[in-house]
């Protein structure tokens, strides 16, 4: 029986000619990832494990993203740690505020991960580089800890879904209502501990944004990863942005999967996940009248230039409405930048918005956008769980940049075709 592209990668970085699901494997890392919240907790463990020195300087990455710029006493201290430890231990990819960014939007940005690359993060997120075909997946921060000193990390080579995807998306569609859209189909343990793979004709119609968007919220499936199969879209970022050799690994045409799903993207309509998770889908038909207090566009999920753009489009030269607080998040210093020479900065100010320093602190109400009793936000980000931007009792509702602007005008969740 032949190989999926993960089993392929992993094969490859356990130096065997095959694996197979279910095995038990130890592989090579080519990145190990931790952030503010998560590497105190694997620094404690180095400490304790008593290694002296990590694996490789160039291939470990520290983001202090969460609650950056520090909130509080303890988000300094946390900070604090981490910064001491690499600088300590010499860490070239430590990514301090002024050059930072939300990890998975940076990670990329950097050229630190490239097609074929094993890579692990303290961040169940870090699924997200699938989008340029790595095995990427989040593990705790005892693996990490354990990552950085070896460079190697266990693994069971996980079964697999496949995803063929065709047509083109219609206008006011995006990557975050496809991963959305098959979320509410599969439900949110429907690929647990699986590779989710996607192919088909329809990947050339989806933008890199989009795919880094679909990838990122794989582990909100139960998936183990999200892949992408590498085209000439893959290649043209990475030829961008790479700062190593990369390899394209392609699944076997008997490749074995437990489901194979096939999707027309022109038949995906902009889809809102209500509370209080992510499988609890909706068309944006069939939402009805929901009054909303907060807009968050940003996020590991959706803070790229091209989500922004989707949401200046929709704002630009009208007001938001004033019992609406709209925050927008830049994923990165770069993104920011780019935004504000596009203009797309003054647009956002000018619609009554605020643009806040690339964070994860309202995602996980952490800062910079906590929710009271009884509030509901329309959010661009990964997760709606109970309590997950603030007050138990708030509510937050997951949408694309586009559904989060036309929403952020009318103080309603509002399909931004009946904007136009």
């Amino acid at each position: 029986m032949g190989m999926t592209m993960t089993q392929k990668i992993l094969a490859s970085h356990a130096g065997l000619n095959e694996v197979k699901p279910g095995q038990f494997i130890e592989a090579n890392l080519d990145l190990v990832l931790g952030n503010d919240i998560t590497t105190p907790v694997a620094v404690n463990e180095f400490n304790k494990m008593n290694f002296n020195e990590v694996f490789d300087k160039n291939k470990v990455a520290i983001v202090p993203d969460h609650f950056t710029p520090n909130k509080d006493i303890k988000a300094a201290q946390q900070c604090k740690c981490i910064r001491e430890f690499a600088y300590d231990k010499k860490i070239k990819n430590y990514f301090e505020i002024g050059e930072m960014g939300i990890e998975h939007a940076l990670i990329p940005e950097k050229g630190l991960v490239v097609p074929g690359d094993v890579v692990i993060g303290a961040d169940s997120h870090t699924c997200t580089y699938g989008a340029l075909g790595a095995f990427s997946t989040g593990i705790g921060s005892t693996d990490m800890a354990a990552g950085m000193a070896t460079g190697k990390c266990w693994f069971k080579v996980p079964r697999a879904l496949k995803f063929v995807l065709t047509g083109k998306l219609n206008k006011w569609v995006s990557g975050k209502d496809v991963i959305l859209h098959i979320i509410g189909m599969i439900g949110v343990d429907g690929a647990l501990y699986k590779s989710m793979e996607f192919v088909g004709d329809g990947l050339k119609n989806l933008s890199i944004d989009d795919r880094f968007t679909i990838a990122n919220m794989a582990i909100e499936a139960g998936a183990k990863n999200g892949i992408f199969l590498v085209d000439d879209i893959t290649l043209d970022y990475v030829k961008e942005h790479s700062t190593k050799e990369y390899k394209v690994f392609t699944p076997d045409d008997d490749a074995e999967y437990d489901a194979v799903y096939e999707i027309d993207l022109g038949s995906i309509r902009p889809t809102v996940s209500f509370p209080h998770l992510p499988d609890n889908t909706r068309t944006i038909d069939e939402v009805g009248y929901v009054k909303i207090h907060q807009v968050v566009i940003g996020s590991c999920t959706n803070g790229r230039i091209s989500d922004l753009r989707a949401a200046a489009k929709i704002l630009k030269g009208k007001k938001v409405d004033k019992t609406v607080r709209t925050i927008v998040f830049p994923a990165t210093q770069r993104i920011y930048l780019q935004a504000l020479r596009e203009g797309l900065i003054e647009t956002f100010i000018e619609s009554g918005a605020v643009v806040s320093t690339p964070t994860c602190g309202p995602c996980l109400g952490g800062h910079m956008g906590i929710l009271a009793e009884g509030e509901r936000a329309v959010a661009t980000t990964n997760r709606n769980f109970v309590g997950r931007m603030g007050h138990p009792k708030s509510e937050v509702y997951l949408a694309s940049p586009e559904v989060a602007a036309a929403s952020a005008l009318t103080g309603k969740i509002t399909n931004p075709e009946d904007l136009e």
